[in-house]
């Protein structure tokens, strides 16, 4: 049986992504005990949504510069950026997490006309996307990973990553938004 990773980024795209949203549904639903974390200081809790919303607005800077080097043929630094915005998503991600976890999710305090209008229409994107990227990601960066440079403009990698970058770009921009709808303005 051959397990070489190059031959598998399907398989493993599928098997990642599982577990990615079982982890975020999981922590959302209530279906992860708070009691397995530990416990932060409550001034570092209430700090993240602040903290999430600066690593999504840095994401919304790599990502176009990425597709900027890329198109000038700056593979080195397309990779860097690309990788640097997955860190930064990576941090958001296990941040959320970790808030949702132990407190919930944010209650909107604003007018109900804004909350079933703008609001919920723009958190449901931001999450509908999102959800879409998890795998659109976690493909192009095996592909990525487990190939020369060479091979990987044979591959589906910048098809893939063109839809995945614009969608994700989008995803970082409405949830700056709905971070703005629940600590800055309402």
């Amino acid at each position: 049986m051959n397990l070489h990773a190059d031959e598998r980024v399907p398989e493993l795209t599928v098997l990642l992504s599982v577990l990615s949203l079982a982890a975020v549904f999981g922590a959302v639903l209530g279906a992860i005990p708070a009691s397995i974390l530990p416990r932060a200081p409550a001034g570092a809790v209430d700090a993240i949504p602040h903290v999430n919303a600066v690593l999504s607005t840095a994401g919304l800077v790599t990502i176009p510069l990425a597709v900027r080097a890329i198109r000038r043929g700056n593979v080195g630094r397309h990779r860097s950026l690309m990788i640097t915005t997955l860190g930064l998503f990576a941090g958001f991600l296990v941040l959320y997490l970790y808030r949702i976890i132990l407190r919930g999710p944010s209650s909107f305090g604003g007018p109900d006309a804004v909350y079933q209008f703008v609001y919920l229409p723009t958190l449901g994107v931001h999450i509908l996307l999102a959800i879409v990227c998890i795998p659109l990601l976690y493909y192009v960066a095996l592909l990525a990973a487990t190939r020369p440079v060479a091979a990987i403009r044979d591959s589906l990698h910048s098809r893939v990553g063109r839809v995945a970058a614009s969608l994700w770009f989008v995803s970082f921009l409405l949830g700056d938004v709905v971070y703005a709808l629940l600590y800055l303005v309402y």
